[in-house]
């Protein structure tokens, strides 16, 4: 088992994952932290609770969209489509999880 670490929202997170799949995560990683910075950018005060919860909101309405074949994921070729919809899925619901208050 692999372990990338992941800076995303100005924190470091170190994420487990399969062997071979480091470059994949370490995409997402820079992915996600791209929401988290536009979400700091609307919500100036937000905590990185919220902030994380505003990424996997931005995630899942490109979800929502790829699914309806709206916006930019309607240009992919129908194989990529489903499988960029199944990643951010799966990456939303890991935020979900690293957002919930202990």
């Amino acid at each position: 088992m692999a372990e990338v670490a992941l800076h995303i929202g100005g924190y470091d997170y170190h994420i487990s994952c399969r062997d071979g799949d480091e470059p994949n995560l370490i995409a997402l990683g820079k992915q996600v932290d791209e929401r988290v910075q536009r979400a700091k950018s609307v919500v100036r005060n937000a905590s990185v609770a919220e902030q994380l919860v505003m990424a996997a909101i931005l995630l899942a309405d490109e979800l929502q969209e790829a699914r309806a074949g709206t916006g930019a994921a309607d240009t992919l070729a129908p194989e990529l489509a489903e499988v960029v919809a199944a990643r951010l899925e799966a990456l939303a619901d890991k935020l979900e999880n690293l957002a919930r208050p202990a």
